[in-house]
Formats: C-alpha cells, structure tokens, sequence
C-alpha cells in the first residue's frame, strides 16, 4: 500500500502545501510557540500519519491545515489556494465543503438519528432535504451503516458511532480527511475495523491525515510525519521500515532533526 500511495503521489498535485508555518501563543507575558518553522507537502491520495509527544504540535497543526485556525507565519495552500488571503466566511466553506473531521470523542448529536447526524454538514451547505437524505443515507451504507440509519448514538456500539462520524466527515466529498486519535476511543478489535475502514477509503482515493499516537495504527499509513517541539523531525514512507518492525508495531530509528524554517 505504502509503494501504491508514494507512486500516487508523485503523479499528483498538492492538496496541501505547508511552507515556513508558525504558531504562537501569548500567555501573560510569556510567548508560547506551538509551531517553529513546519515545511510539509501532502498529495492527493496520500495517506499520512501525524505523530509525535504531547505538546508537540499535532493538534495546532491539524487545527490550521483543518482551518479551525490561523497561523502567526507562513503560508499554507489548499488545493492551489493561499489560506492566508480567505476570510471568515471563505475558511467555513473550506472547512464544510473541502475537508472532513474524524474526532476521537465522535461528537454526535446524542438525541439525532445516524442519518440526521450525517446530513448536519450538509444542511449547513444549503443542501436541500431531499438530496440530502439521499446522500445521507448513501454515505451510511457506504460505511456499512445501512441498517443503522434511525438509530440514535446511544443505541450503537463505540464503533458503529465512530463509522456514523466517519459518513459525517464524507458526506460533503471533501478533498481532505483529518482524524484526531480516531481508535482512542475504541477497544483494540473495534479500531481494527475503524483502520478497515480507512483502508477501503484511502484504496478508493481518499486523502487522510491522520494523529496517533499508537504506531500499530500509524504504520497502516503509507507516510509518516513526526513533530517534536513545533518542528518536522522526521518524514519517511512507511516502506522504510523493516518489515520485522513493522510487525512489532515499531517506528522507524530517529533520525537527525531537521533546523526549523528561517
């Protein structure tokens, strides 16, 4: 899979273009930087597995590249497009319209059905009711969710909860799916069937970014991409570990850290 997706790759055009990339935050008097400098690149098609500590800047980083957020520095292109320049409203239709979001907590709404919760990115679009019932209730068989469609949150297993989340984050075709620790939530069994799950996706062409901290779940990812105090340490395909250490769930040896964009 690995091979498949870096041959993808460099036959494709960025989805995402990360240059010089800054973040921070002033608390009292102190200045606080989340990121210091991140140089990535991620193509169409990629499937890409953001790792790192706590405290490291996966979350600031996927807030930005998920336009939840604005950085101090830097550029970040969408799709051919400078972020930086879209206003309020332009960084809302980007987020509904361009990218989908996996959360570990799933974030349902606990008294909608699995198909109500679908349509909610839908509705916000200006969808009409009946395509979006349409398109809801086609995402939650493509997930395998067909007979689920009346059930609320609280009458599904962990996983059919997390596939609901799932059919949310696609509904709108986004070019870009992120996920937030998307097994954490789930036992060792059922997160196998969520990973199932984004194997099929990504086999279908689906671009995902996606933070773990778990490597068994990582090294489903044909990329990995690892953060250590705000900077890029280390960026390699999955095909560079070794086979026995894949098995084994382990990571690649670390390697030389990167100086932080100047």
């Amino acid at each position: 899979m690995a091979e498949a997706a870096t041959r993808t790759a460099n036959a494709s055009q960025p989805v995402i273009c990360v240059t010089g990339m800054r973040k921070e935050y002033r608390m009292g008097t102190e200045t606080i930087r989340a990121l210091n400098g991140v140089d990535c690149t991620i193509h169409e098609n990629e499937y890409v597995a953001v790792m790192g500590p706590s405290g490291s800047g996966k979350s600031t980083l996927m807030n930005i590249i998920g336009c939840l957020d604005r950085p101090t520095a830097g550029e970040y292109w969408l799709s051919g497009e400078n972020v930086a320049k879209f206003g309020d409203r332009a960084l809302a239709r980007a987020r509904n319209r361009r990218i989908g979001f996996v959360f570990q907590t799933f974030n349902l709404l606990p008294r909608a059905s699995a198909l109500h919760n679908v349509e909610v990115p839908l509705l916000y679009a200006g969808v009409g009711r009946r395509e979006r019932r349409a398109r809801g209730r086609e995402t939650l068989e493509r997930v395998g969710l067909g007979d689920r469609m009346n059930h609320k949150p609280s009458e599904l297993s962990g996983g059919q909860r997390q596939r609901v989340a799932v059919a949310r984050a696609l509904v709108n075709e986004p070019s870009i799916l992120l996920a937030d620790e998307p097994t954490g939530n789930l036992d060792s069994r059922t997160g196998e069937d969520i990973m199932d799950l984004f194997g099929a996706l990504h086999e279908a062409g689906q671009t995902i970014i996606l933070v773990t901290h778990e490597s068994a779940v990582a090294r489903r990812a044909g990329r990995h991409v690892h953060l250590m105090d705000g900077v890029v340490t280390d960026d390699y395909p999955t095909s560079e570990l070794d086979p026995a250490d894949v098995s084994r769930g382990a990571e690649a040896p670390p390697r030389q850290p990167k100086e932080p964009s100047r």
